[in-house]
């Protein structure tokens, strides 16, 4: 009887292997009609101006300037941003607060 228990294993692994096998996933659907997978006026502009003393991104969105980094020459990186969108930057330390809530202008006139 000891024997015949390991057999019986053996030879019904194959069986239960073929059983286990997964199945394929459906095909994807193709997304609704009206939704675009990229929207470039979304996509932030940078512009970059390179000088002797430092080198200036901007970034903007639908033309509207809302942060600039400036990495000087000697030291280390900065960013300016203009929080509230009304053209008054501040000075922004990313390191000390990477965290940055959403601040959506919901109307404006």
């Amino acid at each position: 009887m000891r024997r015949l228990l390991p057999l019986m294993l053996l030879i019904g692994l194959p069986v239960w292997a073929q059983q286990a096998a997964p199945q394929p996933l459906p095909a994807v659907p193709p997304p609704p009609p009206g939704m675009e997978a990229f929207d470039a006026a979304l996509e932030p502009q940078v512009t970059i101006i390179r000088s002797e003393k430092e080198t200036r991104e901007e970034f903007r969105i639908q033309g509207k300037l809302y942060m600039v980094k400036v990495t000087p020459s000697v030291g280390k990186p900065y960013y300016l941003v203009d929080q509230k969108g009304n053209g008054q930057f501040v000075e922004a330390d990313i390191a000390q607060h990477p965290v940055r809530p959403p601040m959506w202008v919901i109307h404006s006139w």
